[in-house]
């Protein structure tokens, strides 16, 4: 009985920690929500908290009616995938090979991999590689110069290594190829580790921005983060404006608009999250099941 109330104070006081810990991490989010649901005069006051005051759909009304904005979201998805399913493609393929110790050679490329975790060229000739390339102002200088990661591709090397070496002698055993035994037995067993490298690669595509201001300037190839920063600059100047008293109808507060564009690029990401924990559960049991 003591060892039972025992365990349910130690319960109690994990859940408060845990909970007052998640809040703490969630205050910042919720902040940002609070300021793009609050009125003007709210805001300048200062009594947004946590809590939106004065509930007003303003800032989200008019971020949804700026077509660009929602061109820009179209087109960030749509790169997002095309960067994701390339980067695990090609960092799958390099990972299996170097994954065998007995590969010749392997030493040296594994040596070259981990220096450019370390060093690299530089801002100025990667961007004349890319212009050299003629891939200025194109999707390409968007994904071709992260393809592969060298952190992750180690990552995946790693867990390929720990892949019985029997299941693939088996399926040699039995007729099946380097290709087929990697499609059929290696990425399958390995979908945990995938769907977790795959959520960093579509998060770090999604939040990319130098790239962007550096190599494009179409406006209608902007993605998010991109529109984003462009409607920061844009409300710095309103709100230069507003204070200056240059305009005499009333405007929206730019700090409710500009927190209504956070939210606008922050929460799709984040609800890849729940889809691809799925795929987590799903791929240890599938691996347990194989092994």
């Amino acid at each position: 009985m003591n060892q039972r109330r025992a365990g349910r104070a130690f319960d109690a006081v994990n859940f408060v920690a845990l909970s007052f810990f998640v809040l703490l991490c969630l205050a910042p989010f919720l902040h940002i929500l609070a300021i793009s649901l609050s009125s003007a005069r709210a805001i300048m006051s200062g009594e947004v908290s946590l809590v939106p005051v004065e509930l007003n759909w303003g800032a989200y009304k008019q971020v949804f009616s700026d077509m660009s904005m929602m061109r820009s979201l179209g087109f960030t998805v749509l790169l997002v995938c095309l960067f994701t399913v390339l980067c695990m493609l090609m960092t799958i393929a390099a990972a299996y090979p170097l994954s065998k110790t007995r590969l010749k050679g392997r030493k040296p490329v594994m040596f070259i991999i981990i220096i450019t975790m370390f060093f690299s060229g530089g801002l100025i000739p990667e961007y004349i590689l890319v212009r050299s390339l003629h891939l200025l102002d194109t999707v390409w200088a968007l994904v071709l110069p992260g393809l592969i990661s060298p952190f992750y591709l180690i990552i995946l090397i790693t867990f390929f290594q720990n892949i019985p070496d029997s299941l693939e002698e088996s399926a040699q055993i039995d007729g099946s190829d380097y290709f087929r035994t990697l499609v059929s037995i290696i990425v399958p067993l390995s979908l945990p580790v995938i769907a977790t490298l795959s959520l960093f690669y579509a998060v770090g595509r999604w939040n990319g921005f130098t790239d962007t201001l550096l190599y494009i300037t179409s406006p209608e190839m902007y993605p998010l983060q991109l529109k984003l920063y462009q409607l920061v600059q844009n409300n710095m100047i309103s709100e230069l404006m507003q204070l200056e008293g240059a305009s005499g109808q009333s405007m929206l507060q730019p700090e409710s608009l500009k927190a209504a564009s956070v939210m606008f690029a922050t929460v799709p990401i984040l609800l890849v999250y729940p889809w691809l924990q799925r795929y987590f559960v799903n791929g240890v049991m599938l691996g347990a099941v194989k092994g």
